[in-house]
């Protein structure tokens, strides 16, 4: 999508702090981080949310999920959360599925 930041991240338009890429899944620093160690994880293919997942495009969330494994072990985080946010009253802000993942202190609970 042209007007997506994300897409313009995964094009090279607007330079990020890469931590892991790959063919199918691009993971970065945080600009605005929320934790000590705070990055994201987005699929290259622009997916707008989890609600638009499908039988079709539903292989890139287990690559997601290995990137994750992968990178965090990589950073010796044995301890931290995943969140993705879905929808507007959600708090989701850009519109190109991702998934934060945080760590580095005490998060505590999230309700």
């Amino acid at each position: 999508m042209a007007d997506c930041v994300f897409c313009k991240i995964i094009a090279g338009e607007i330079p990020s702090k890469k931590v892991y890429e790959d063919e199918r899944v691009l993971a970065f620093y945080d600009i605005e981080p929320k934790a000590p160690v705070h990055f994201l994880v987005i699929p290259k293919a622009h997916i707008t949310g989890a609600n638009v997942i499908t039988a079709e495009n539903s292989k890139v969330i287990a690559d997601i999920y290995q990137v994750i494994a992968k990178v965090t072990a990589d950073l010796g985080l044995t301890s931290y959360r995943v969140v993705t946010n879905n929808g507007t009253d959600s708090g989701q802000t850009v519109f190109h599925l991702h998934f934060h993942v945080l760590s580095g202190r005490v998060l505590g609970e999230m309700a």
